[in-house]
C-alpha cells in the first residue's frame, strides 16, 4: 500500500459557492508583511545575515557579520514604507503578517495597524527559514510566538503564516487549535479544509505571484507598470467569474521595504483604485474571510476512501465491478490519495487494475455480469447495483413480448460471443439497448469484447457516481 499525501483535486470543476457579503463578485485580500526587524541578523541571535527579499540581487549571507546595507534596506520598510502603506491604506480592511520579534521592536507601527482596525495575524517568532528546523523546536517557536504577540499586540493571533516554511508547519500550526486560519498555501483561489488528526483546519490560500515580492527575484517585476498590470489583469479575470457566478479571491502581498518605495507606491494605488471603480467588490481581511467560509462552508468529516483500511476499502466498492472483489483489493495496493477521494479517483484506481489485468481476468468479469431481463433478473436474484439499472430502464416492467426477445437476444448473443451482452443501462432507455442489442450482436468477438470492457467501465462510473452523491 503507497500512500500519496498530496491533495492534486482540490475543488475540481465544481468549487463551493463563496456566497461573499452583499452578493459581492470578487473578495479583495490585502497583506502586509511587517519583518523589519525580525530578519536574520547576529543581533538577533542568528548565525549571519539576512539575504532574502531585497533591494541588493544575488546577496549572499555573511556569517557572523552584520550587514550595514542589507539592515539599512530593512530599516527602510519601518522607518519610511510602512507609513506610506498606513496612509495609503488605512480606511481599507489590511491583514498584516506581523513576526512577533520584528512587532515587539516596533511599538509606533502596532499602534497605527490597531488605529485603522488591521488584523494582526502572526508571521512566525522570527523571520528565518524553518525548512530545516527539528519539529520539536518549531513548535517551540510557534508556541513563543503567539505567546509575544498576544503580548505586544494586546490579543492572540487568529491567523498564522510562516512563509519560509517546513513539511510541519501547517500541521503544527493546526495541532495548537489557535488559528481561524492558516495561510501556508498557494494552492487555490478560495479557502479550504485540511484535516490533520481529529482538527479541522481552514486553509486561507496567499499569493506569490500578485506580490511586490517579485521586484526582489530575478525574472520578476521591474517596474511599477509591470505590477500594476498584473493586478488588474488579476483582478478583471477573477471579477469576470464572479459575474458569471463563481466568486473568488485575489489575495495581494505587499513588503513595506519594497512597495512601501514611491516608485512602486504609485502603481499599488493605481491598482486599488481600478479595484474601487467597480461595484460588488468585497475588500476584508483574511480573518473576515476565514469567518465568513467558516460559516458558509463549514468543515465535513467523511469517510475517505485513501485513509480506508483495506478490508473497508473492499467492502465499499469490491461490488463496483460486478462480482469482482480482487479489483478493488488491488486498486487499494495502488499509489491512492485525497486526489483519489472522489468517484473520479476511484473509478480511476479501479479501472486501471481491469485494464491491466489478463484477456482471462477481465473476461471473468464480463461473465460475473447477468443477462439483461434475464432468468436472474425474473428470479430476483441480481445485485442491488444491478437491480437498480435495470429496473431504471424499465427493464423490471417488460411486456411478456419484449421478455421472450430480450431472451431470444440474449441467448443468441452469447452462443456467438461467448459473455453476455453488457450495456451501461444508466444512459440508455429501453429502445436504445434494444437497438444496440441488434447491432452489437453482429459485431465481431475481439470488437465486442472491447466494446463490452467499455461497458463495464462506464457502469462501475455510474455506480460511483451514485454511491458518491448518497
Amino acid at each position: 500500500m503507497i500512500r500519496y499525501p498530496r491533495d492534486m483535486t482540490g475543488y475540481g470543476a465544481t468549487p463551493p459557492t463563496a456566497n461573499w457579503p452583499n452578493g459581492a463578485k470578487i473578495a479583495v485580500q490585502i497583506v502586509l508583511n511587517y519583518e523589519e526587524g525580525g530578519e536574520n541578523n547576529i543581533l538577533h541571535g542568528d548565525a549571519a545575515s539576512e539575504a532574502f527579499l531585497s533591494e541588493i540581487t544575488g546577496a549572499q549571507p555573511w556569517p557572523g557579520m552584520r550587514h550595514w546595507n542589507m539592515e539599512s534596506l530593512y530599516e527602510y520598510g519601518s522607518r519610511a514604507g510602512f507609513w506610506r502603506v498606513h496612509r495609503m491604506l488605512s480606511d481599507l480592511p489590511v491583514t498584516v503578517y506581523g513576526v512577533a520579534t520584528a512587532l515587539a521592536r516596533a511599538p509606533e507601527q502596532v499602534a497605527a495597524m490597531k488605529s485603522a482596525g488591521w488584523e494582526i495575524a502572526s508571521h512566525g517568532l522570527k523571520w528565518v527559514e524553518h525548512k530545516d528546523m527539528p519539529e520539536d523546536e518549531e513548535r517551540a517557536a510557534i508556541a513563543e510566538s503567539i505567546r509575544l504577540h498576544t503580548e505586544v499586540v494586546g490579543t492572540p493571533p487568529r491567523g498564522w503564516y510562516t512563509g519560509r516554511c517546513s513539511n510541519n508547519t501547517v500541521r503544527l500550526a493546526a495541532e495548537t487549535g489557535q488559528f481561524a486560519y492558516v495561510a501556508d498555501s498557494y494552492a487555490d483561489d478560495l479557502p479550504y479544509w485540511s484535516s490533520f488528526g481529529d482538527r479541522d483546519q481552514l486553509i486561507v490560500p496567499y499569493t506569490m505571484d500578485c506580490n511586490d515580492m517579485r521586484f526582489g527575484i530575478q525574472a520578476g517585476f521591474t517596474t511599477g507598470d509591470q505590477f500594476e498590470s498584473y493586478l488588474k489583469d488579476s483582478f478583471d479575470f477573477l471579477y469576470a467569474e464572479g459575474e458569471a457566478g463563481a466568486p473568488k479571491m485575489l489575495s495581494i502581498g505587499l513588503h513595506c521595504r519594497i512597495i512601501g518605495r514611491p516608485g512602486r507606491a504609485a502603481a499599488l494605488k493605481r491598482a486599488i483604485a481600478h479595484f474601487q471603480a467597480h461595484e460588488g467588490v468585497w475588500f476584508a481581511t483574511r480573518e473576515q474571510i476565514a469567518d465568513h467560509w467558516a460559516q458558509q462552508n463549514p468543515a465535513q468529516r467523511k469517510q475517505r476512501p485513501c485513509e480506508m483500511d483495506c478490508e473497508t476499502f473492499v467492502g465499499e466498492f469490491g461490488g463496483i465491478f460486478e462480482h469482482s472483489p480482487w479489483i478493488a483489493e488491488g486498486a487499494y495496493a495502488l499509489e491512492l490519495g485525497p486526489t483519489h477521494d472522489t468517484a473520479c479517483g476511484v473509478h480511476n484506481a479501479l479501472t486501471r487494475v481491469f485494464r491491466s489485468a489478463s484477456s482471462d481476468q477481465r473476461m471473468g468479469v464480463l461473465t460475473a455480469h447477468p443477462d439483461l431481463a434475464g432468468k436472474l433478473a425474473a428470479a430476483k436474484q441480481l445485485t442491488a447495483e444491478s437491480t437498480a439499472e435495470q429496473a431504471g430502464a424499465g427493464l423490471d416492467a417488460l411486456t411478456d413480448a419484449e421478455r421472450a426477445m430480450f431472451q431470444d437476444l440474449n441467448t443468441r448473443y452469447v452462443a456467438k460471443h461467448g459473455f453476455p451482452f453488457i450495456i451501461a443501462v444508466g444512459d440508455n432507455t429501453k429502445a436504445s439497448i434494444t437497438a444496440a442489442f441488434n447491432r452489437r450482436l453482429f459485431n465481431d468477438t475481439a470488437v465486442e469484447f472491447e466494446e463490452a470492457c467499455k461497458q463495464v467501465e462506464r457502469i462501475a462510473e455510474l455506480r460511483l457516481i451514485a454511491k458518491f452523491n448518497a
